[in-house]
């Protein structure tokens, strides 16, 4: 029987990548800038439209860091992050000295709740520290609450950074997301929907601000013939050769959102008559999610005490890799200190949760292996 490694995510070439990287070493553009740096941030640009301006960056952390500073973000100040979500979204704030304020997920889309984001604010105004930036992610590719959520950043004059690391081709409301906050955030790490091995971008709708992104992701060397710095800098400039791999995988991205759809509606169609597993879909037609991730739900209750831990272990048996959906930062050990608000839901989907194999390069043959063991499992 054929046990080969089933992945989680893995990285799927188009086939464009290698001419835009050879291009690269031809002319020796292989620093920090040229050709494949402004052609990426253009054709993201034009993907994802609304008069965005793109920065290309080292990665999708790196743009989170740059986003709080352009906001103002400095030591002492507090900052709003969804609890569910990598660490990514929050580490950058601890690089700041700021503080992180948790808010727990709502059921609909696992995202930040909009109830207990609203209560955090006031809470947090009642003791003189207003947040000075909210964090919201779109998780596993699902758009958040993007109206609520925005409602309240006006309503109380706090600006959003917007996570969208996994949710690159995701969209609410026929707009993209990314373009929904104050400043959005790329991911292009190995496993994303696309990838330029590692990378990221700072999405914004001023060209002011994607200027000074750049200028601060480039060290900060202010305009002299010699090297002269006013400013902390950085080194988060996307290398042209990392972009050349972006240019071609720009050319099947919305091949492998229909990939990653497919995905879930193998495993939507698998699980439609088991009431122990409830898969991660869109609430409404408002929300079109790229499906980064098929996630589950497993509910002991009705799968005679089979637990996602259960599933989990017999599919590594299988060498069919799966994961737990993200730990809650608030329940994180380098996190647990700071202040949460939230019932706990976070922390359910967490207890219950599975990811599984959710690759654009998913093979037919890989396809049927998870579907036999899946349900032998159940």
């Amino acid at each position: 029987m054929n046990n080969t490694k089933i992945w989680l995510s893995s990285p799927h070439m188009g086939g464009a990548e290698q001419s835009f990287v050879n291009e690269a070493f031809d002319t020796n553009w292989v620093a920090p800038l040229g050709p494949n740096v402004n052609g990426f941030e253009n054709d993201l640009q034009d993907y994802i439209g609304q008069d965005s301006c793109v920065a290309a960056l080292s990665s999708g952390t790196a743009a989170i860091h740059l986003g709080l500073i352009l906001l103002g973000v400095q030591a002492g100040d507090e900052v709003i992050c969804q609890s569910f979500t990598f660490s990514a979204s929050a580490n950058p704030i601890m690089y700041l000295g700021a503080t992180p304020v948790f808010i727990d997920s709502e059921v609909d889309t696992w995202n930040m709740c909009p109830k207990f984001l609203e209560e955090a604010i006031l809470d947090r105004i009642s003791i003189s520290k207003k947040p000075k930036a909210i964090i919201a992610v779109h998780l596993y590719g699902m758009p958040c609450k993007v109206d609520e959520i925005k409602a309240i950043a006006v309503k109380y004059e706090i600006p959003i950074i917007e996570d969208s690391a996994e949710a690159l081709g995701s969209s609410y409301k026929g707009q993209k997301c990314g373009t929904f906050g104050d400043i959005g955030i790329l991911s292009f790490n190995g496993n994303k929907i696309i990838t330029t091995s590692g990378g990221g971008a700072l999405v914004t709708k001023n060209k002011k601000i994607k200027e000074k992104a750049i200028f601060l992701s480039t060290q900060a060397r202010d305009n002299a013939p010699h090297y002269q710095h006013s400013e902390v800098g950085y080194n988060y400039r996307m290398s042209n050769i990392c972009a050349g791999i972006g240019r071609g995988q720009m050319q099947v991205l919305d091949k492998h959102v229909g990939l990653r759809r497919d995905m879930h509606h193998f495993y939507t169609d698998l699980f439609k008559n088991n009431e122990g597993v409830s898969i991660l879909t869109e609430p409404n037609a408002d929300y079109f999610s790229n499906h980064w991730l098929s996630a589950i739900l497993i509910d002991p209750t009705k799968t005679n005490g089979k637990t996602r831990d259960d599933l989990r272990l017999f599919l590594e048996k299988e060498n069919i890799e799966t994961r737990p959906l993200w730990k809650p930062m608030h329940l994180q050990p380098v996190f647990e200190k700071y202040p949460f608000y939230g019932n706990g839901i976070a922390g359910q989907l967490f207890e219950n949760g599975l990811c599984l194999p959710s690759g654009s390069n998913t093979t037919v043959e890989e396809k049927n292996r998870i579907y036999k063991r899946l349900q032998c499992f159940f």
